[in-house]
Formats: structure tokens, sequence, C-alpha cells
């Protein structure tokens, strides 16, 4: 079964302007404030960075995000140790 999912793994990520993100394949907000969000996909965690950052629309049972505000940067947290990483990046969060 998991080969299945693997298969079947898929995110589209849409971009207007750099003022609104639309994401699919979501599976968790991790965190989020005004500046970074922290995302759970499907294909691992993604970094959302940013300017006056909130959440237009949820839906998880989709897996749909919407973001909006200025955004600076998009980046996952590959590697075979992602926990450690996401720690790190709640460490730079929480200082």
């Amino acid at each position: 079964m998991v080969d299945q999912g693997k298969g079947q793994k898929r995110q589209e990520v849409k971009m207007l302007n750099r003022k609104l993100l639309e994401l699919t394949g979501v599976l968790n907000v991790e965190s989020f404030d005004s500046e970074e969000f922290l995302l759970e996909t499907e294909l691992g965690f993604l970094a959302v960075k940013g300017h006056n950052l909130h959440m237009k629309h949820l839906s998880l049972e989709q897996g749909l995000v919407a973001i909006e505000g200025l955004v600076h940067s998009l980046a996952y947290l590959d590697g075979n140790n992602t926990s450690s990483k996401s720690k790190g990046l709640f460490g730079k969060l929480f200082k």
C-alpha cells in the first residue's frame, strides 16, 4: 500500500504576484505567524517565508491551503533526517 501512496503523491503550487500562494497536497500546518509558515506536505516539510502572511483558506480534508501576504521564499526541508531540520526551524522560530 505504501507503493501506491508514493505513486499518487502530488502537489500543486500556484502563486499570483507574490501576494497569494495556493497549495495542494498539504497534510498539516505545523506552525505559522506573520513571517513564516511551516507546512507538512505529501512531498515533505515546506517553509514559506514572507511579510504580513496570513491564512486565507484552509481545508486539511482536501489538502488545500491559501496564504496571503508578501512571499519572500519557499523552501522544502529535505534530507534523511527531516525531524532534526524541523527542530532547527522551530528553534529559530522560538528564539
